[in-house]
This record gives structure tokens, C-alpha cells and sequence, in this order.
């Protein structure tokens, strides 16, 4: 059984910075495609970023620059790396397992920007 969990958000106060974590199991991990999606409230889904097997990475036009996805194999997590927050970056933030021509999804950590 495929399970995905986030964890590392909070509020930060904007300019700063927060490390948000994926763990996955049931997977083969180190082959597998994540990405991170966000949600504001009131508004659709928005992809953030992208890391596939082999380490190549994506970036959304607001997340590039500032954010850094990046995964550790042996500890099977992968890492998003969201610095120079802005308020606009409020979310909760969601990170998507492809596996076995399907996608898992985690429950969400929620990520809180002040002014």
C-alpha cells in the first residue's frame, strides 16, 4: 500500500524560509516521479515543482528562483526548500507520489506567510 506524508510547515513571517518533507513508502522510491502542489483557499490546485528518477528538475514560474525540490533515496523523502517567502505563497501544500501508472497523494501541511 502506497502512503505519502508531508510535514514541515508552519508560519513564517515573509523573506524567511521553511524546509517541507515527503515521506513515501510502498514504492520503489528511487525511480518514482514526485512533485509538489499547493492550495490557496478559494482557489484551484497550482503545481509547484517536480524531481523524476533520475534528479532532473521542474520549476513553476513563481517557485523558480526560490524554491529547491530535491530527494534522498536512502531515506526516502523528498525535500522542498522554499526560501524569500512571500504572503502570496500561503497554501497548503501537497506532495503527489506517481507510482504503478497512478498518483498517491498526501494529506497536506499547511504553510502560513505574514507580512
Amino acid at each position: 500500500q502506497v502512503q505519502v506524508e508531508e510535514s514541515g510547515g508552519g508560519l513564517v513571517q515573509a523573506g524567511e524560509s521553511l524546509r517541507l518533507s515527503c515521506k513515501a513508502s510502498g514504492t520503489t522510491f528511487s525511480t518514482n516521479v514526485f512533485a509538489w502542489y499547493r492550495q490557496a483557499p478559494g482557489k484551484q490546485r497550482e503545481w509547484v515543482a517536480q524531481i523524476n528518477g533520475g534528479g532532473s528538475t521542474y520549476y513553476s514560474d513563481s517557485a523558480k528562483g526560490r524554491f529547491t525540490v530535491s530527494r534522498d533515496n536512502a531515506k526516502r523523502t523528498v525535500a522542498l526548500l522554499m526560501n524569500s517567502l512571500k504572503v502570496e505563497d500561503t497554501a497548503v501544500y501537497y506532495c503527489q507520489a506517481q507510482y504503478g501508472g497512478q498518483e498517491y497523494w498526501g494529506q497536506g501541511t499547511q504553510v502560513t506567510v505574514s507580512s
